[in-house]
């Protein structure tokens, strides 16, 4: 993996030592001791899916140069909410990065990208297919600029018959068939409360982009990492997917309830609802002693997954029949003292506090000094190179001139 610093040349290549200076590897004013430390990316995705993907590398260390129409990512307009007049649909997808602003049809601002590619480990966009090209920056031109770049590239539905379909998630939650598996039974399809592929699509960025710096690491070359939404989609629909692909059996809409297996569901108690999620056999004789009625475990009717399955109906009264005793709050804490799989239905305010109580931190701070900007903790802890959150989510072109005067060392350097 390269670790370019602003006294090395651009391009140069430092094997990944195991004695890494635990002081940290430099660069644009960050210093890091986290994994991808040293490694730079050249970022030109906008939204959600690309911004995501390079925010987890860039928690992780990697320098990410966020290059940014003369307007701005969409998402800094994607209003309300706000915090501060700054759009928070913006703030949670772009900590760690530093901006400049590209007009991208402009020559000497064209010049500036190319720069940027080159002194890159990796670059990655998701414009319209053929966009690039027309630019002068898709993968044949990078590699041109940059032998051993990295280029990942993120399109909505390919670049061959789909390269005209816009990338929106809302089309991929259509098209994919997963609006078809949410919502009850009788009513109409419904979209996942969130840009579900996109986020997707980010993890699988992030993912083939660290797959590429391991063969990069092992070989020198660089390579093209390609990704549509609709892939992805179907790749993250896991068992609905394969059982059609594998069973042959469309699914349908099942409401809240799992196609495999029962009780896995919320369930009606005296107050309200509680999720019970019983993934075996042996959870659900244990579920069945914690309610007091452990001959329901032993009724050949419910005794064995696909037999639940086929009476879940006469199952769900028996149920919440006895569920309904007591309230939600209450029997949370006897099943979850008693070991079984259950949890309350909260709004997104309780579930960041459920996280705050069991003290797994979900809240952290980009930024330092007198900007610090309140964030979602990156999901991944690691023992011995640990992620950080130096950099707040930043003002478009906040890092022009740095940037700039950071290219010119590094021109400077590859042709000293």
């Amino acid at each position: 993996m390269t670790h370019p610093s602003n006294e090395r040349a651009a391009g140069g290549r430092n094997r990944p030592a195991e004695g890494r200076d635990r002081r940290g590897i430099e660069v644009l004013g960050r210093t890091s001791t986290g994994p991808l430390a040293g490694v730079v990316i050249a970022d030109f995705s906008r939204v959600l899916a690309g911004p995501y993907a390079t925010m987890l590398l860039a928690d992780m260390g990697a320098t990410v140069i966020k290059v940014e129409g003369p307007d701005g990512d969409d998402t800094r307009t994607y209003m309300p909410p706000v915090r501060d007049g700054a759009a928070t649909f913006f703030l949670a997808v772009n900590r760690n990065k530093h901006s400049i602003a590209l007009d991208l049809k402009d020559p000497e601002d064209l010049d500036v990208a190319r720069s940027l590619v080159r002194s890159a480990d990796v670059m990655i966009e998701n414009f319209k297919p053929g966009n690039m090209a027309r630019l002068g920056l898709d993968y044949a031109a990078a590699a041109e600029l940059k032998p051993d770049i990295i280029y990942a590239s993120i399109t909505g539905f390919g670049t061959g018959a789909g390269a005209h379909i816009p990338g929106y998630d809302l089309l991929v939650q259509a098209a994919s068939g997963m609006m078809s598996l949410t919502g009850d039974h009788d009513t109409q399809p419904y979209r996942a409360g969130i840009a579900l592929f996109d986020v997707i699509t980010g993890l699988h960025a992030a993912i083939g982009i660290l797959g590429a710096l391991h063969h990069k690491d092992q070989t020198g070359e660089g390579q093209l990492v390609e990704l549509n939404l609709l892939t992805s989609a179907l790749s993250g629909m896991v068992n609905q997917s394969a059982a059609y692909v594998i069973g042959g059996v469309v699914p349908t809409r099942m409401g809240n309830e799992h196609p495999s297996m029962y009780p896995y569901a919320p369930m009606q108690t005296s107050d309200g609802m509680i999720i019970i999620a019983t993934g075996n056999d042996a959870q659900f004789v244990r579920l069945c002693g914690a309610l007091a009625i452990p001959e329901v475990a032993r009724d050949p009717k419910f005794a064995k997954t696909l037999k639940r399955n086929a009476h879940r109906d006469e199952l769900r009264d028996i149920l919440h029949a006895r569920l309904a005793t007591q309230s939600a709050a209450q029997w949370f804490r006897e099943l979850s003292a008693a070991g079984l799989p259950c949890a309350p239905i909260q709004d997104v305010r309780g579930g960041v506090d459920f996280a705050e109580q069991l003290g797994l931190q979900p809240v952290v701070l980009a930024g330092a000094g007198t900007r610090k900007i309140p964030t979602v903790r990156h999901p991944v802890e690691y023992s011995r190179t640990p992620v950080d959150y130096a950099l707040a989510p930043p003002e478009l072109n906040e890092s022009a001139e740095l940037v700039r005067t950071w290219l010119s060392r590094q021109t400077a350097l590859a042709h000293a």
